[in-house]
């Protein structure tokens, strides 16, 4: 039973991460409104015609996060039962991170909704990455401590903080459309504090705490000479270089999406190691 509450954990997570980057999709390709603002119906059907490339993908992505809903409910009911039995048998009962799973996915799902019938504010694109984030902890959190496992050690909470701050900042530049206000690379229009006005510093605040993500993550690596948080180093290394990839050469929408698919690799591999 422990497997399987493990592989169904593991498996939510993958499919959270899968649709993180589909999100990501849907704001580059600006197929947010592939479905109009109707919601959860799209362009008033349940089946819509998939004549046109933005409501596919946004009609992907909604599929993606109907997978991702199933899995989660699905995981706290194996948890709730899971709890039940152990009453009866004295096992070792799961915590209680599928139900935070599960108050996190209610609240991604009614972010979602109000995102699409607000048309796309920034703050509401913002806030449900976000959650995404969050939901993709919780489950992995939930599938490296199964029934009855040894619980390892606190999280690295200031690491953890530094790249959630992070990867918010990284939606607020995209969202604000900031992406473009810094040029070059490593400086931002090659100054140390930009003077491009409010979108530029938006940019290169982003810039200043992913550079402190990488020196962080190098230090705790070098500390705790750790396989995993090298992996980590090395995923921040990737990241950092899409990011400045994405910047030279004009903000091409593949490696934007890469950028996005990185970051959310590099927050999953922050909570897995970070202890």
């Amino acid at each position: 039973m422990r497997t399987r509450y493990r592989l169904l954990a593991w498996t939510a997570a993958a499919a959270t991460y899968v649709l993180i980057v589909l999100g990501a999709v849907v704001r580059i390709t600006g197929s947010g409104m592939g479905c109009g603002d109707h919601w959860p119906l799209c362009n008033g059907h349940l089946l819509p015609p998939l004549h046109d490339i933005g409501t596919v993908i946004e009609w992907s992505h909604r599929l993606v996060a109907a997978l991702v809903s199933t899995l989660v409910a699905g995981l706290a009911v194996f948890a709730w039962g899971l709890r039940q039995m152990s009453r009866r048998t004295g096992h070792v009962p799961p915590d209680r991170m599928s139900y935070a799973a599960l108050g996190l996915l209610v609240l991604q799902v009614l972010l979602g909704a109000l995102t699409v019938k607000l048309e796309l504010p920034a703050w509401t694109v913002i806030l449900h990455l976000g959650t995404a984030m969050l939901l993709l902890a919780t489950l992995l959190m939930a599938a490296r401590n199964p029934p009855g496992a040894q619980h390892a050690a606190p999280l690295h909470l200031p690491l953890l903080v530094l790249a959630f701050v992070t990867v918010l900042f990284g939606a607020l530049t995209a969202n604000l459309g900031a992406a473009a206000a810094c040029t070059g690379f490593p400086l931002c229009n090659d100054q140390v504090w930009p003077s491009a006005g409010g979108l530029a510093v938006v940019h290169w605040i982003h810039r200043v705490l992913a550079y402190s993500l990488a020196a962080s993550v190098l230090t705790v690596a070098v500390r705790q000479k750790r396989r995993g948080m090298w992996g980590v180093a090395a995923l921040v290394l990737v990241q950092v270089t899409i990011g400045a990839a994405t910047v030279v050469l004009g903000l091409p929408p593949v490696l934007q999406v890469l950028h996005v698919a990185a970051g959310a690799a590099v927050w999953a591999g922050v909570v897995l190691a970070a202890r």
